[in-house]
């Protein structure tokens, strides 16, 4: 059966028209915002994309906009719909397509921005093969690290990287009509998620399938094919369909891409440019540790001598601070990171809250002599799609949900997190099942949904919270109190946060750094005026947060130094 490949128009002087077409030579850019900052100016970054907060879509698994797209039957003795994996007491997951494309997420665009988001990251739009993989071993219902019976749903297992997969594009909608009308429409950014480590599934076969192991150029020729051979097998220096390879493993049974080519590396960062032509805001890097630093920094250069401000954060799967830390030093990119280590401590907070203690988070703050070139710029989250859901109750969501959007960082919230959806469990558990329209549609009477749309949306009101200096007052046992404060020549805000992660009410009295003038709380609207030498003094419900705003400079001495003195020591 021949391989299905659609030829690519436009694409060719699309990346002309954007000087693309050759290696540019390393330059001095990178994230590094903040580095020429005035004096009289206090922000944690000056970035852009710290204004935004997103939302995670594993697109297939989202919501069914198109049913036309589906294809239900493909695959032939090797089917792509649906495959469940059965657990025990009727528990499933599934390793095949569901319907979920980019239609589905353009209907809720409405829902996703009302909740108080600005972005939404989606899964590899990528082309991906047409049928089950046949080789490794058979995934079973909560098994990991194996491939055999699953398909690329997901986008991870690209075959052309500048095509779109046909299950997410419909006749009437390209991916480049997506993103426009998701920001015109909608105010909503694209993050596009892009691949450098890893192709297809390419050994182990029992029959070599058309698509695994296999990468199409920009035209839809064949440019690389690993023949079902493993990697030791590979002859790289003879065969020019195996130049794209590694001759050894990586992960699992995906080929392994020679980073090391400088074919392979045009190849790969062209498609990077290509995907900004249509619509791309900003990129999350899938496992950016498999690749050395000098592609990235390529890549990020080449990126920002057309995109000076793009935004990139990438997937390093490690709970070590200083290790991902090195992907945002400008020598090696500049590119921010997933904050794992406090995704690891929220994650032991918020789903034992009432024996957990804040200091726990305070730890991995870093807002001063951390390993990160800006801490600021960070994408902050609990739980994700490669791990298992946060296991919390409602409440810990909701208290959650209260510090991703009120501390330093980016946030990131995977789909159906607002309703707490398949929570506790991992991939092959459920942890991405699909959503639904259904569930969308009733999310809106969820507790959760309820607070973190009040949260999100005073987030994206106040930009302190979104680029303002953090300054610690207390964080212990269930309380946290800090602020937030910006400064530029159009801002001047000093926002106060109090969080309460207990279940019962509690009294703050907050007099350290606080500045005298009327204060305004975000969530209520109430007002407190507050004289000089006076407290803040306020009562925080249960699971509760309140985040009051001062509309002036900052005038108090004692702030005023501490934030001087952070700001030289970030």
């Amino acid at each position: 059966m021949a391989f299905k490949r659609t030829t690519l128009s436009l694409v060719v002087s699309a990346l002309m028209l954007a000087g693309c077409t050759s290696l540019t030579p390393a330059s001095s850019k990178g994230s590094s915002v903040g580095e020429k900052r005035s004096t009289d100016i206090i922000s944690g970054t000056d970035i852009p994309f710290a204004s935004e907060a997103v939302y995670f879509v594993v697109t297939d698994r989202f919501v069914d906009g198109d049913p036309s797209n589906n294809h239900e039957n493909q695959g032939g003795d090797y089917p792509t719909w649906r495959l469940p994996l059965e657990g025990p007491d009727g528990q499933m997951a599934y390793v095949g397509y569901m319907g979920g494309d980019l239609k589905g997420i353009l209907n809720n665009a409405q829902y996703i921005a009302d909740m108080g988001f600005t972005a939404v990251w989606m899964t590899p739009v990528h082309d991906n093969p047409d049928y089950a993989f046949n080789g490794d071993e058979p995934i079973t219902y909560g098994g990991m690290f194996k491939d055999g019976g699953k398909t690329g749903y997901h986008g991870y297992w690209a075959t052309n990287f500048y095509q779109a997969d046909e299950h997410l594009i419909s006749s009437d909608l390209s991916v480049k009509d997506y993103t426009q009308t998701m920001r015109s429409k909608f105010g909503l950014k694209s993050v596009f998620d892009i691949v450098g480590n890893h192709g297809s599934p390419s050994f182990s076969m029992e029959t070599d399938l058309p698509g695994y192991g296999e990468i199409y150029d920009i035209n839809g020729k064949l440019v690389a094919d690993h023949q079902n051979l493993p990697p030791q097998s590979l002859d790289p220096n003879n065969n020019p369909l195996h130049a794209f390879f590694h001759d050894y493993p990586d992960l699992v049974k995906l080929s392994n891409l020679n980073d090391q080519n400088p074919k392979l590396r045009d190849y790969l960062i062209n498609s990077y440019l290509y995907w900004i032509s249509q619509g791309a805001d900003a990129f999350r890097i899938d496992t950016i540790k498999h690749v050395p630093h000098e592609f990235w920094r390529e890549a990020a250069d080449r990126i920002r001598e057309h995109k000076p401000e793009f935004f990139m954060f990438g997937e390093a799967f490690d709970y070590e601070a200083n290790n991902i830390a090195q992907h945002t030093l400008p020598k090696n990119g500049g590119i921010s990171v997933l904050d794992f280590p406090m995704q690891k401590a929220m994650v032991s907070v918020f789903e034992n809250p009432a024996d957990s203690d804040f200091k726990s988070l305070s730890d991995v703050l870093y807002l001063t002599h951390g390993p990160y070139h800006n801490p600021y710029e960070l994408t902050t989250f609990y739980d994700n799609h490669d791990m298992a859901r946060m296991n919390a109750t409602d409440d810990g969501f909701i208290n959650a949900h209260n510090w991703l959007f009120t501390v330093r960082g980016i946030p990131v919230v995977y789909m159906g997190s607002e309703i707490g959806y398949m929570r506790g469990t991992s991939e092959h558990k459920g942890n991405r099942n699909y959503v639904g329209q259904e569930n969308i549609d009733s999310a809106k009477s969820h507790p959760i949904h309820h607070a973190l749309s009040k949260i999100a949306n005073v987030r994206k009101n106040t930009p302190a919270l979104q680029r303002g200096i953090q300054v610690n007052v207390e964080l212990k046992g269930h309380r946290a109190i800090f602020y937030r404060v910006l400064e530029n020549e159009d801002i001047h805000q000093i926002a106060l946060v109090l969080l309460n992660k207990g279940k019962n009410p509690d009294t703050f009295d907050v007099a350290k750094y606080l500045q005298e003038g009327n204060w305004k709380e975000q969530l209520s609207n109430d007002v407190l005026n507050v004289g000089p030498g006076e407290a803040l003094s306020t009562v925080v419900d249960g699971n509760g947060v309140q985040v009051w705003v001062l509309e002036e400079p900052v005038k108090n001495t004692a702030l005023k130094d501490v934030i001087l003195s952070q700001m030289k020591r970030q």
